[in-house]
């Protein structure tokens, strides 16, 4: 039986405002990761949302490129496509576009995805990584400090789309996940590996992803379809940043911050 998960889901008024609280919420987990252990591990996510959140923590008249102790921050990745470093289509590329090569975060600390390798191969020398950095044994899983994921219109979330292969591994760290929808292979970390991070975090944002939304936290349960239904963190604690219409068809939040403009919601899932 799955486990009791509290999901706690802010909702902003447009996608900037979204993306200022996932900056901040970002800056936080490393400034206080890093004062507890000298250490901040955090694995993001690609896709579109997190292009701004990006923008605003390099930001030099911002609040965080001068702040954020970068030089303890190590960089991971939930998930890449198998493409080269400088095609457009990377995760890590576009990262280290808007991010990486305007702050002050060590080469040495940041371990990207080997996109351009042989799927498999690629998803075996990211666990190889994890393992000699995070120095795991045997069956000990990472322990990131934050994991930021997307969601897709159809549920997936990572690399782990509808009805494929990548769902039911449960041994693996990471893995090369053929899409059949897309013809494509990705490599992503596997569920059971997100769910070991202290706080998890998914960003949703616009009216496309309003009935998935809906369905991943209210709809019956359905991993196979709803593959982010598979996040279920051990903490027992889920946080969703939502713009107003992704949060279009969530039950009634409360006013909160109203300064802020933000409303938040908790469900029991």
């Amino acid at each position: 039986m799955a486990r009791a998960v509290t999901v706690t889901y802010e909702i902003w008024p447009d996608a900037e405002a979204m993306a200022r609280a996932s900056a901040k919420l970002f800056a936080a987990k490393v400034e206080q990761a890093a004062a507890k252990r000298g250490v901040a591990r955090v694995a993001i996510s690609g896709g579109s949302t997190p292009k701004r959140t990006f923008s605003l923590l390099a930001d030099p008249a911002g609040p965080y490129a001068a702040t954020v102790p970068w030089d303890k921050l190590q960089l991971f990745w939930v998930d890449e496509r198998c493409v080269g470093p400088d095609d457009p289509e990377s995760n890590y590329g576009v990262a280290r576009e808007l991010l990486l090569s305007k702050v002050g975060i060590p080469a040495a600390n940041v371990f990207r995805m080997e996109g351009e390798l042989d799927p498999e191969e690629a998803a075996s020398r990211y666990e190889s990584t994890l393992r000699n950095v995070m120095k795991l044994e045997g069956a000990e899983s990472p322990a990131f400090d934050l994991v930021t994921l997307g969601m897709g219109p159809d549920g997936h979330t990572a690399s782990l789309f509808p009805q494929t292969e990548g769902l039911h591994e449960m041994g693996r760290l990471v893995i090369a996940n053929h899409v059949p929808q897309k013809d494509v292979w990705r490599i992503s970390l596997t569920w059971p590996v997100i769910n070991q991070a202290a706080e998890v975090v998914f960003e949703v944002e616009g009216a496309g992803k309003t009935d998935v939304l809906a369905e991943v936290l209210t709809g019956p349960r359905e991993p196979e379809r709803l593959p982010s239904q598979l996040i279920r963190p051990a903490s027992g604690k889920l946080l969703f940043l939502l713009d107003e219409a992704a949060a279009a068809k969530l039950p009634t939040a409360s006013e909160v911050s109203a300064g802020a403009g933000r409303r938040v919601g908790v469900l029991e899932i």
